[in-house]
């Protein structure tokens, strides 16, 4: 290693070190004046969030410098929503997930100088300043892609869920119960068929012991989960609910344009696969084909040539 190399790495290892410190400073300052402005005006101080998760001081450090990026990064309050939409809920999987957003920088920065320690000629420079702004755009964006499939992925389990919450909240209300009686029936009874539901379902039923209002409650849970289905049919009780009225029928006529639509989502995807097993028969198939078919003609075709050149 040249002395201007090493000379160039150190001089990179104290600018980062020095912006890490600025960033960490104007982050305390940020926080003590917010805490600060709240006393004086009167304002709750919020709580620590990960004081349930377990006295796990290291984590919980990490989890609050994890915090401390998200607020650089999510202006408008995603995370949260994103969080119960994926699931993550608990105090426990809070503080992963913040936790895994505070060390992915220091990761990743470790990655970056045992490479340049040990001579890797890609972390080198000039690479090493393409590896440092990688690693810094990594920090910021792979936490949020982390979340974002999670809650994508977790929307399309409920989205599947649905019909069958539709055919049971039929059975119930035919049984004489009321909406209280039959989302709390499917908290107790349905939580094997119905996991993601009846997780989400579990959380509306204390409120509504607490003697939160049906309609409201329904109303966030549907905004909060962003699901077209499942939103039109809480759209249904929440009327049912407030004005009263027949139950079965207007379940059953959503729950057939729910099928009619997943009917055509079906034939939409049948059809995309139905190209791309076309591609896969003539990169494959139509070549073997050509050849099973056309091979003994040319065989036959090039031993009468030969026959004949061998006759002349």
């Amino acid at each position: 290693m040249t002395p201007l190399v090493f000379a160039t790495g150190i001089v990179l290892a104290v600018v980062f070190g020095l912006a890490a410190l600025v960033a960490v400073a104007f982050v305390v300052v940020d926080a003590r004046t917010t805490g600060r402005m709240r006393r004086r005006l009167g304002l709750s101080v919020p709580s620590d969030d990960f004081a349930e998760a377990g006295d796990q001081k290291l984590l919980q450090g990490f989890a609050k410098q994890g915090q401390s990026l998200e607020r650089l990064v999510d202006k408008e309050g995603e995370t949260p929503r994103l969080l119960a939409q994926a699931g993550w809920r608990t105090p426990r999987a809070k503080l992963i997930f913040y936790a895994f957003q505070g060390l992915l920088p220091l990761g990743l920065a470790g990655l970056i100088f045992f490479g340049w320690a040990v001579g890797y000629k890609y972390f080198q420079v000039p690479n090493l300043y393409l590896a440092f702004i990688g690693a810094v755009a990594l920090s910021f964006l792979l936490p949020r892609w982390v979340l974002r499939s999670a809650a994508a992925s977790r929307q399309k389990r409920i989205k599947a869920e649905v019909p069958l919450f539709v055919h049971l909240l039929v059975l119930l209300f035919e049984s004489g119960l009321s909406t209280r009686q039959a989302l709390a029936s499917l908290v107790r009874e349905g939580r094997g068929v119905l996991p993601e539901l009846g997780f989400e379902f579990e959380s509306l039923v204390r409120q509504l012991d607490t003697g939160a209002d049906t309609s409201e409650i329904l109303r966030q849970l549907g905004d909060l989960l962003a699901v077209d289905d499942l939103t039109t049919i809480l759209g249904v009780l929440r009327q049912v609910d407030r004005y009263g009225g027949e139950i079965r029928e207007p379940l059953l006529d959503v729950l057939k344009l729910l099928e009619e639509r997943r009917g055509l989502d079906l034939r939409e995807k049948v059809n995309l696969i139905s190209g791309r097993m076309t591609v896969v028969m003539v990169l494959f198939f139509f070549p073997a084909l050509l050849i099973f078919v056309a091979g003994p003609a040319a065989l036959a075709i090039t031993t009468s040539l030969s026959n004949v050149a061998g006759g002349r």
